[in-house]
């Protein structure tokens, strides 16, 4: 893994990571386009930069929450941020047990086959874009982020564990697009969506941190994806308070069809 690998995967990272199009299908797509030698593990290492984007991005979101979720608990004090930490909380157990055992189905079906592999991503890419762009289309904003539920908040966590296991779903995509159906506003959607991935990929941050090289090419990737991860949350959050998610549907459907064309190509 060169620098400069390290840097364009860590820019891939960062663009594709917050927006419904899948880091993890590009992360693997490019190497394999390219022909380039990504280790396992640095996959995982490019999203500690973009969790470190969450992190001081939400920072004053995520004090507001956890003091309010003591609050409740230790003074039955109600409020907002109180009840959607717990929902989040909630929402997290369910989807890391099912993360676990999703991966390991994954890996049994997908085993070491790199064309069913890349075959998979491009189905997962087309059939959810497909979804994406049905289910905002015609679902109406009538829920904004302090309206939703917990039923809501299990049902958007129990998603993201899809994404998790199968490369090419994407966890933002499939979490707004649940989201989305559940009649919560776009912007309420993606600020949820981030919020909700935050415990799951610190997790798998810590579960890998062993297999880290912290070489020069660890450091300049991490350090891209979380330097131009924030202005991609930045950018989302204000693009979807007047835009759609089709311009993202359209992308993964395109993308999907040239993966399927490369590996027709290659065979």
């Amino acid at each position: 893994m060169t620098v400069t690998h390290s840097l364009i995967l860590g820019i891939i990272q960062a663009l594709t990571e917050f927006l419904p199009v899948s880091s993890s299908a590009h992360l693997n797509v490019f190497p394999w386009l390219l022909g380039w030698d990504m280790p396992e593990s640095f996959d995982v290492a490019l999203h500690l930069g973009t969790l470190l984007a969450i992190g001081v991005f939400f920072f004053k979101d995520w004090i507001k929450l956890i003091s309010a979720g003591f609050r409740k608990v230790v003074k039955k004090e109600d409020s907002t941020d109180g009840k959607i930490f717990w929902y989040l909380v909630i929402a997290t157990i369910p989807a890391g047990i099912l993360s676990l055992l999703l991966d390991k189905v994954s890996d049994w079906i997908i085993g070491d086959n790199l064309n069913l592999e890349m075959a998979l991503i491009a189905v997962a890419l087309i059939v959810l874009g497909i979804v994406l762009y049905i289910v905002d289309k015609n679902a109406k904003s009538q829920k904004k982020y302090e309206d939703i539920t917990l039923k809501q908040s299990i049902l958007i966590g129990i998603s993201q564990a899809i994404a998790a296991a199968f490369p090419g779903v994407s966890r933002s995509g499939i979490t707004m697009t649940v989201a989305r159906s559940q009649k919560i506003d776009r912007e309420s959607a993606a600020r949820f969506s981030f919020l909700l991935a935050t415990p799951i990929t610190f997790a798998a941050v810590l579960v890998d941190l062993g297999e880290f090289v912290f070489n020069t090419a660890f450091f300049v990737g991490v350090f891209a994806s979380f330097i131009l991860g924030l202005f991609i949350i930045k950018f989302l959050l204000d693009y979807l308070k007047k835009g759609s998610f089709k311009i993202f549907a359209v992308y993964r459907i395109i993308l999907g069809i040239i993966i399927t064309a490369v590996i027709l190509f290659r065979v």
